[in-house]
């Protein structure tokens, strides 16, 4: 029995191909917009890619560049096929495509869901690739001599400056790593001396942190040096009192930033999926319909469609049948009742047999 079976008049017929020719190209421009986000997230991430680790994090963006390229080309034909099944003759040039258009339509449409998917299920992999990506970035801030290094140290007063976070994890992390560039310290200094010598490592290591950490919207001026030393400062409690350098740390302010723009982006795709799955069912009913009225013979007559011939079990047995007889090429078929022509054939004996043979006989 049909599944969702739908009666069409002719009438019908031609206004559900309308309406899927224009779904069609306005399902183009949902392509588009898919390689737009995909193309903006992949851009986004790129511009910190010096402070995230490499991992699978382009997984994404390029799942959706990729779904949205093809989104533009299957739609395209799509728009031709629905505009030309408004005439039955036309319709029978691509009577043989349209099964295969229809299930690599419902494979693409399935990507989308994917991509939809995968910008909440990519937050770990984020999470990890930052927290791995900012410590190696801190770790190197001082070395501005280095090549290969030397731009990390204005990348991560950038990045502190510009979404108000301190540190990887928090401000304490500048504690400890030597973040101050031995060129600018006096080597000749007791302080310098005593702080080398009181680390194992032999490292400059203070409870400072770089200008960039500090709120300038605080009413005093900015304390970046011996924060955890009240005496230092005057009416200062480093306990009790609210600082003025960013207490939360850039981990967290990154990825906040890109979980919004991919919960956003999740939103578009889930919407772009179910329009495409709504053009999808309405490209089936139309193949069935009009398949159905070149089998019946009357163009001008009504005409049955559905989604699926049979039932779903029917269905999925039917195509777990065809899965398991995939590579058996070789092997005969007794789906259709046919028998293996080779069975109850008598054997011939080809071997020797007792032949009696005429002797030659000898010349004289």
């Amino acid at each position: 029995m049909a599944v969702l079976k739908v009666k069409f008049t002719k009438t019908k017929r031609d206004k559900l191909a309308q309406i899927l020719w224009i779904l069609n190209w306005v399902s183009v421009v949902s392509g588009i917009i898919l390689f737009s986000l995909g193309l903006f997230l992949k851009i986004e991430i790129k511009k910190r890619n010096e402070v995230m680790a490499k991992g699978d994090i382009n997984s994404v963006p390029n799942m959706l560049i990729s779904v949205g390229v093809i989104a533009c080309i299957i739609n395209f034909l799509g728009g031709k096929i629905c505009y030309d099944c408004s005439d039955a003759n036309k319709f029978s040039r691509w009577k043989l495509v349209m099964l295969p258009y229809i299930v690599c339509t419902f494979c693409f449409t399935f990507c989308i869901l994917v991509g939809a998917l995968m910008c909440y299920t990519m937050k770990n992999e984020l999470e990890e690739s930052l927290y791995l990506g900012l410590r190696d970035a801190i770790k190197f801030y001082k070395d501005t001599d280095i090549p290969g290094r030397c731009f990390l140290k204005k990348t991560v007063d950038l990045l502190q400056i510009g979404f108000h976070c301190c540190g990887n994890n928090g401000f304490r992390d500048w504690f400890e790593i030597q973040w101050v560039s031995a060129r600018y310290l006096n080597m000749a200094s007791k302080e310098v001396q005593d702080r080398l010598k009181s680390n194992v490592d032999g490292k400059f290591l203070v409870d400072g942190v770089p200008f960039s950490c500090c709120n300038p919207s605080s009413p005093r001026p900015c304390i970046q040096y011996q924060l955890t030393n009240n005496s230092a400062h005057y009416n200062y409690d480093f306990l009790t009192e609210e600082l003025n350098i960013w207490v939360k740390g850039c981990r967290e302010a990154l990825l906040d930033y890109y979980t919004a723009i991919m919960r956003y982006i999740g939103i578009a795709a889930l919407l772009i999926w179910l329009f495409e799955l709504s053009v999808l069912i309405g490209v089936r009913y139309l193949q069935t319909a009009m398949k159905n009225v070149l089998l019946l013979g009357d163009l001008e007559g009504e005409s049955d469609g559905w989604l699926l011939e049979n039932s779903f079990v029917e269905t999925a047995k039917y195509n777990i049948s065809i899965i398991k007889n995939l590579g058996k090429a070789n092997q005969i078929s007794t789906v259709s009742g046919m028998n293996d022509p080779n069975i109850n054939v008598q054997n011939t004996d080809c071997g020797k047999t007792n032949v009696t043979t005429k002797s030659i006989p000898a010349a004289r």
